[in-house]
């Protein structure tokens, strides 16, 4: 899965890479979720939204962008915030930050404890924040379904090494 995230306000390069990242998407199998913004998402045909507290609601979200489409919910540090999400329809919940992260101003703070105790809901879980492939492990034991990603892979001097690294924190064998 992947999310685009650009909090600029050039709706029309916005719509352009949203829609060039829905095709490529699409090339490869892989939903793309658009953060915070119902309109973009369903502009740009991409398969869903990632809901931030300040964000339209659930039902808002399905109403525009239909039954089959993915919506996720920003919970931060709310097992509440998770629970409402959860009840109102969402398709997965994200938690965060675990770890310091420079991509966004952080104010709260989660220990791995709330991925095992987010389990009762019966969603994917996805963890946010500056998670590694070295620290990312011990989400992935706690309960995390998906790590969420910017600087841990976009910063790294070899991209595809360490994409494979996240996807071995998930390898069964």
């Amino acid at each position: 899965m992947l999310q685009y995230r650009d909090k600029t306000h050039d709706q029309a390069r916005r719509l352009d890479e949203a829609h060039g990242l829905a095709a490529l998407c699409g090339e490869f199998g892989a939903p793309l979720i658009i953060n915070d913004d119902v309109a973009l998402a369903l502009a740009s045909g991409a398969r869903g939204v990632h809901l931030g507290e300040d964000d339209a609601g659930i039902a808002e979200a399905r109403a525009a962008l239909g039954p089959t489409s993915i919506i996720g919910v920003s919970c931060y540090d709310s097992l509440q915030r998770a629970a409402d999400a959860a009840a109102a329809g969402a398709d997965y919940l994200a938690f965060g930050a675990f770890f310091p992260t420079t991509t966004k101003t952080v104010t709260r703070r989660v220990t791995p404890e709330l991925l095992r105790d987010a389990k009762t809901f019966g969603l994917p879980l996805v963890a946010i924040g500056g998670i590694t492939p070295d620290n990312g492990g011990s989400l992935v034991a706690a309960g995390a379904d998906f790590l969420a990603a910017i600087s841990g892979v976009f910063g790294a001097s070899d991209i595809h090494a360490t994409a494979r690294r996240y996807a071995e924190l998930f390898s069964t064998e």
